[in-house]
């Protein structure tokens, strides 16, 4: 049997084969990628898709309101719902951070939780040690042997084509399903749950994610998840650190930066695209998330952040 270790080193050695450079490199599934970064990076915010951030080598932390949650090679991250948070990289040339990235699909993952809860399996509730409600969408938890050995699994069937598309898929389901099974699969499958109040909130969050540029209404998104103004309000700040209006504005921020990278798109027509009325407002909001006027972000992500594309700006 092989200790933990080993199989990190496995890990870390058989990722950095497959990242022959910085940032994230795709691999045969879509949903899938490998993460590289050669320096540190200091604590900036990021937008993340729902997935489970796996790192082998080197530490990320991420800072959702009062929470701050750690992913090594021996915690996972697991983000249930589109999320603004910030986070920082400790990695250098020496010692690179290596990871995977591997996409919630919504579909596969809430099939697995309905089925654990219909088997009735007892799942601890508490969130990592005693860390807030806010964190149900947005947690970090122990890597054990089980989901490690899945991981290398993973890894030596994406290394072959073959492998890749009969086997890939039946390990990533089982990552799913030994996540939903782990210490603190229950925050997953509450977020899962049909019905349940952070499966309501997900809804919201679904469709601002999907309508970031439309009038988006907060009474609105309240009547269509079920709930009132009120409890709208409260259930949607303990799940995401933030109010509605603040979570939209970031939204439509993290969206236009985007823009602007990866299209070319000058801070006007960015912030147009993104639902924005007003580009001097848009420039004031940019710069007080980010730290840097637009065309001074669009520079540095450009020649500096290469490793924030893909999931950590999505």
């Amino acid at each position: 049997m092989q200790n933990q270790d080993d199989i990190n080193q496995k890990l870390a050695d058989m990722v950095a084969s497959l990242t022959p450079q910085e940032g994230f490199t795709a691999s045969a599934l879509d949903y899938v990628h490998f993460m590289r970064s050669d320096r540190a990076y200091s604590r900036t915010p990021v937008m993340y898709e729902p997935c489970i951030c796996i790192i082998v080598q080197g530490r990320k932390r991420a800072y959702l309101g009062d929470a701050m949650l750690v992913y090594d090679a021996r915690q996972y991250l697991v983000v249930s719902a589109p999320m603004p948070f910030e986070a920082d990289t400790e990695a250098s040339s020496e010692q690179p951070m290596l990871g995977i990235h591997v996409g919630i699909q919504q579909t596969l993952a809430a099939e697995l939780a309905l089925a654990v809860e219909e088997a009735q399996i007892a799942q601890p509730a508490s969130m990592n040690g005693g860390t807030s409600a806010a964190a149900a969408f947005m947690y970090a938890t122990q890597v054990d042997d089980t989901l490690a050995q899945a991981v290398l699994r993973l890894l030596q069937a994406l290394a072959s084509p073959l492998e890749a598309k009969i086997l890939a898929p039946a390990i990533v389901r089982e990552i799913y399903f030994r996540i939903l099974m782990g210490e603190q699969g229950a925050a997953m499958r509450a977020a899962l749950s049909q019905g349940s109040h952070f499966q309501k909130i997900t809804r919201a969050l679904r469709k601002i994610h999907e309508g970031y540029s439309d009038k988006l209404d907060v009474d609105s998104l309240a009547r269509e998840s079920g709930m009132s103004l009120p409890a709208f309000h409260l259930h949607f700040k303990q799940v995401t650190s933030t109010t509605p209006i603040q979570y939209i504005k970031a939204m439509r921020l993290h969206k236009a930066r985007l823009l602007m990278i990866r299209s070319g798109m000058n801070a006007y027509t960015a912030s147009n695209s993104v639902g924005y009325e007003s580009s001097s407002q848009f420039s004031r909001e940019f710069k007080r998330l980010f730290g840097r006027s637009p065309l001074e972000e669009v520079r540095q992500m450009r020649t500096a952040l290469r490793m924030h594309e893909g999931a950590g700006l999505n």
